[in-house]
């Protein structure tokens, strides 16, 4: 599978996009529900497409000590400043197998075009008990076949089903009119943590009003 770092061209507006003032209530609603889902420990956290490092301290906080991969170098520029960090392809991670007490993929998942390979590499590389938290936006709600363009109001379409990747979207200045994005429905993302022999734990849905924008889980590598 060929992969590309799309976000190198935008990684100095992403580093900015993310900041917890131009993120605002967005932002503390992904680190708080980050932060429920993952809980305390200690040892090496993994985070995967970590990007520019924006989710590193919440990590760190919970007494993890967290490890960055991302194929992006435009955007571990920013990330290097926050956490150790590796050029690497989240489909085939530089790491051994069972060496990594947890790790996490944070508003990652639709910038790949197969992300039950990388919930495979995940799977691999967690010691047996280690946990894994999804956090992403949700499924059912976030796409290209929704349109949250009016406020107070949620518009569906066709096209939930299309898993192809799309640009543009209802946000001119958004993420995804930048880079685009993957739509993952939301059983292949359950199951692609079942296929990868994970045991789901617990499910999060999180939001602003009572349409939830943001959907996590927990995973568990069996312990033996």
């Amino acid at each position: 599978m060929t992969t590309t770092a799309a976000y190198d061209a935008h990684a100095d507006w992403y580093n900015d996009y993310m900041s917890p003032d131009a993120g605002g209530d967005y932002i503390h609603r992904v680190h708080g529900t980050l932060g429920e889902l993952l809980g305390p420990g200690a040892g090496v956290c993994l985070d995967v497409c970590c990007g520019t490092g924006a989710h590193a301290a919440v990590t760190a906080e919970l007494g993890w000590t967290p490890v960055g991969v991302d194929l992006s170098r435009g955007q571990l520029r920013h990330a290097a400043a926050r956490l150790p960090v590796a050029v690497a392809d989240a489909t085939a991670l530089p790491l051994a197998d069972a060496s990594v007490p947890a790790a996490v993929c944070v508003l990652a998942s639709t910038d790949v075009p197969d992300y039950a390979a990388v919930v495979g590499e995940i799977a691999r590389v967690l010691a047996p008990g280690g946990r894994f938290v999804h956090l992403g936006v949700h499924p059912c709600f976030v796409g290209a076949f929704a349109d949250h363009g009016e406020p107070g109001r949620l518009v569906l379409g066709a096209g939930y089903a299309d898993r192809s990747r799309k640009g543009g979207g209802w946000n001119p200045a958004g993420v995804r009119a930048r880079v685009g994005a993957w739509h993952i429905p939301l059983a292949d993302l359950l199951n692609a943590a079942l296929a990868a022999g994970l045991r789901l734990e617990r499910t999060v849905e999180a939001g602003r009003e009572e349409v939830p924008e943001l959907f996590g889980f927990v995973a568990v590598r069996a312990s033996r």
